[in-house]
């Protein structure tokens, strides 16, 4: 069958459907609510089971796996369009610097273990994989759907291995179901062992976030006008921006094919640079205060909803069947890595409130950002911890860490550079911890033992409530 532009529009609207059909299910299966599964990862589902690899009933084209690579294209475009965060790297570490260390550890730890433990397990039992295989897990736990899907991009760009695309999907689906059912159970063990500040049993989340439909006097806004309807829409303003990056990033790419033949650039890299030039003219010319950075994320958002579902929906399952024992394998180095580090590393280094803060981390280091905030929200119900305000501090500077190794890992790993780059993601990651250590100290105690200023935050909100 010809592939053109309506049999993509069908693929979004049939997509549509199923996200429809997925909210719709977490807003009333209590199952569904109380694992707070995305309703893009049920979508996903959905989709798969629908296939033609099950049911086939769903008309999806041939194409639906390319997807995936396409929007994480355009989600890295918009990473850095409307951003003006100016904090110096100084007032990050005297003001959250264990949240720095720390959160920054999580990707060279888990990059580190994975190149280093996973790959040396995988060359021994499965000679012939492909070398760069062991950094499709941290790409699929701790970058989600989207690092999956610009890993396997990247992947097939360099050197035209296309089944890294549904393995990383893979994990990413696998992490993102560890996450949210291994943080419930961390949960409840913490409760039981009195770690939890905020909470003494499992809590339950406002109706909101179990069925996903906000009520009226809960709503607010998702952005502000910075243009005037009557000249463009404001939606129309800063979609336009952000597939102006995207162009750009897709033009230069291939140009630079043409020029340098024998050298690869991963187009989602790209665009992020085209997205940070764009918005360095939009402030030479005046125009940088009329991008809301807010819209921006819906954007981004909006385009990781559909990556998701695409992604799990498009997961080839002959080749998860091909790699099963490998990928099983590099799940459970990454899933004893988390659970390890959160009781190990955050315990011991957090200077107050270790269990909500470790907690958050497991639940963006196994999935996304947003299995991190539900995770943190049953236990802090109103972020009394700081946690999140203190992490959106540090992600200004992290953000270009796990941006930097998304771009540079697959090209180090096709080009021979695995144990290099496995042992100084290593090195880097035990260098964090023992600055964590030497500056801040290393705890000790029960796990319910109450540390500096907790008890004044505690007693606060207990007068509050």
């Amino acid at each position: 069958m010809n592939f053109g532009p309506y049999n993509m529009l069908m693929d979004f609207a049939l997509m549509s459907i199923l996200l429809f059909m997925a909210q719709l299910m977490r807003a009333k299966i209590k199952l569904i609510q109380n694992l707070y599964l995305p309703s893009s990862l049920v979508a996903g589902f959905i989709g798969l089971f629908l296939g033609k690899q099950f049911i086939n009933i769903i008309p999806f084209s041939d194409k639906i796996s390319t997807y995936p690579y396409m929007l994480v294209v355009v989600l890295f475009a918009s990473l850095f369009i409307g951003r003006t965060e100016k904090s110096s790297f100084k007032e990050v570490i005297d003001k959250v610097g264990d949240t720095f260390t720390i959160n920054s550890a999580v990707y060279f730890g888990q990059y580190g273990v994975a190149i280093l433990i996973g790959g040396f397990i995988l060359s021994k039992f499965y000679p012939n994989i492909n070398q760069g295989f062991s950094i499709l897990m941290p790409g699929g736990f701790i970058g989600g759907h989207g690092a999956a899907a610009a890993f396997g991009g990247a992947f097939k760009e360099l050197i035209g291995w296309e089944e890294a695309l549904p393995i990383g999907q893979t994990f990413a689906t696998v992490g993102l179901l560890f996450g949210v059912l291994g943080g419930l159970v961390i949960i409840n063990i913490g409760t039981r062992k009195k770690a939890t500040r905020f909470i003494k049993t499992m809590s339950q989340l406002p109706e909101s976030m179990q069925t996903g439909l906000v009520p009226l006097n809960e709503r607010g806004p998702m952005g502000y006008e910075t243009v005037n309807p009557m000249s463009i829409d404001p939606l129309t303003w800063h979609v336009l921006l952000v597939l102006m990056a995207t162009a750009g990033g897709y033009y230069f790419t291939n140009w630079f094919k043409i020029i340098l033949p024998k050298i690869s650039l991963p187009m989602f890299s790209v665009t992020m640079i085209m997205g940070v030039l764009l918005q360095l003219i939009l402030n030479l010319i005046g125009l940088g205060e009329y991008v809301d950075k807010k819209i921006m994320t819906r954007i981004g958002s909006s385009a990781t909803d559909y990556l998701v579902a695409f992604g799990v929906a498009s997961i080839k399952l002959a080749i998860v069947v091909k790699y099963a024992a490998p990928i099983f394998i590099l799940f459970l180095v990454g899933a004893i890595f988390c659970v390890t580090y959160l009781f190990l590393v955050g315990r011991r280094l957090f200077n107050n409130f270790w269990f909500e803060r470790s907690i958050f981390i497991f639940g963006w280091s196994t999935g996304v950002i947003a299995i991190g905030v539900t995770l943190l929200r049953i236990v802090d119900p109103e972020f009394k911890s700081k946690t999140l305000e203190d992490y959106g501090m540090a992600y200004v500077f992290m953000s270009f860490i796990e941006i930097l190794l998304i771009s540079l890992l697959p090209i180090l790993m096709v080009n021979g550079y695995g144990l290099i780059t496995g042992l100084v993601c290593f090195v880097i990651f035990g260098t964090l911890i023992w600055i964590t250590a030497h500056k801040y100290g290393i705890k000790g105690g029960s796990m319910s033992e109450l540390r500096q200023g907790e008890e004044e935050i505690i007693y606060k909100y207990d007068t509050n409530s």
